[in-house]
């Protein structure tokens, strides 16, 4: 099963920028969509931004034209690239990886451990 690595989360300014980085390890062949959910205190985990191995990114409205999602398919890892940020952007950032083909050809979802984006104003 794949093990996912989340880094980059902090604390930073209003208007300030961060980028996160997730890296998928295991016996995996390939992985079909590779994201970001986060969970404010109080509230549901939410979609942030995900890509597909074929590069095709979906965003949550509230992050389109600040937030940028790519992949390094090779690396088997994911970054969110997270510019003028808001004090209601901060959450638990959890990386997550569907559809990962094992070695062994078994198909299942994985999950980070999250890393926490704090955002003063």
């Amino acid at each position: 099963q794949a093990q996912l690595v989340e880094s980059g989360g902090g604390l930073v300014q209003a208007g300030g920028s961060l980028r996160l980085s997730c890296a998928a390890s295991g016996s995996i062949f390939s992985i079909d969509t590779m994201g970001w959910y986060r969970q404010a205190p109080g509230k549901q985990r939410e979609l942030v931004a995900h890509i597909t191995s074929g590069g095709s990114t979906t965003y949550a409205d509230s992050v389109k034209g600040r937030f940028t999602v790519s992949r390094d398919n090779a690396k088997n890892t994911v970054y969110l690239q997270m510019n003028s940020l808001k004090p209601e952007d901060t959450a638990v950032y959890y990386c997550a990886a569907h559809g990962v083909v094992s070695t062994a050809r078994s198909i299942t979802d994985a999950w980070g451990q999250g890393t926490l984006v704090t955002v003063s104003s």
